[in-house]
């Protein structure tokens, strides 16, 4: 381990409430229920965008807040390595699962290009978090448990990720879509430690004339399991690639739908019940 020590919000009786202020304000550290994010943290490696792939902020907002330095953080959904880039940035281990080759690929070189200030151990793992056992790849790593857990799952088909047929994003019916995302959350939840906090990140979906509230069915999925819900956050984040250039396009079909166009998405927060 390093001589220095990773940021930390040290909670303990005694601590002093002055540094915790000042880390609040450093690293941005949201603790209200909405989160206006005007621009990506396009820093180091994460400073090409990739679509579908979720802000740093988020992540950072959820290891500062509900982890201790050196802790494991766990991602069924790594994508383009994001969460493992702020485990890396922060000085906590990160294990991340990838289904799709050339996603996983992305994420790996982003880590290599990362610094790793604190020495600690993040990985990139090809494979369906459906199927694989997240016990023994923590056991094989010298790993107990995970502290928290980031998931991040496509929403439904909006956005074709790859052709993998284990995929989250291939599966054409809602109800089969959530099974499988209840299956990879049972899995996964195995080696959360006792209090530790499950954050889910989804959005909702408008498909042939119709707003399908995705966001409340996980969330309904998710809480069939041994979590309470301890916060539903709205993030609104301007400058995402769908809307970049075309807010007047994005007026028009809001008008001509008779609907609202997107400006938000749910951070939900989950904790493990005792």
């Amino acid at each position: 381990m390093n001589d220095v020590t990773p940021p930390y919000l040290n909670l303990e009786e005694g601590a002093d409430f002055k540094s915790i202020l000042n880390l609040l304000e450093q690293y941005e550290v949201q603790l209200d229920s909405l989160w206006l994010i005007p621009k990506r943290d396009s820093s180091g490696s994460l400073r090409k965008l990739h679509h579908g792939e979720f802000i740093p902020q988020i992540p950072r907002q959820a290891i500062l807040r509900f982890t201790k330095p050196y802790d494991l953080v766990v991602d069924p959904f790594v994508g383009y390595g994001t969460t493992l880039v702020e485990c890396q940035r922060l000085g906590r281990h990160g294990l991340g699962v990838e289904i799709e080759h050339t996603i996983a690929d992305i994420a790996k070189k982003r880590l290599a290009e990362e610094l790793n200030p604190y020495n600690v151990r993040v990985e990139v793992i090809e494979g369906d978090s459906r199927r694989l056992s997240f016990q023994k790849l923590l056991e094989e790593r010298g790993f107990k448990e995970a502290s928290l857990i980031i998931s991040h799952p496509p929403y439904h088909d909006i956005i074709n990720y790859g052709r993998t047929p284990g995929n989250l994003c291939n599966i054409a019916k809602l109800k089969d879509f959530l099974k499988a995302y209840g299956e990879i959350l049972d899995n996964v939840l195995k080696i959360l430690s006792k209090s530790g906090y499950y954050v889910l990140v989804i959005g909702d979906k408008y498909t042939k004339g119709e707003w399908f509230p995705l966001g409340f069915y996980v969330m309904n999925e998710t809480l069939k399991r041994e979590l309470k819900l301890k916060a539903i956050c709205v993030k609104n984040f301007e400058e995402t690639m769908a809307k970049r250039g075309q807010f007047h396009l994005w007026k028009y079909r809001a008008l001509k739908w008779g609907t609202y166009f997107f400006k938000h998405e749910y951070v939900m927060f989950f904790q493990k019940r005792v």
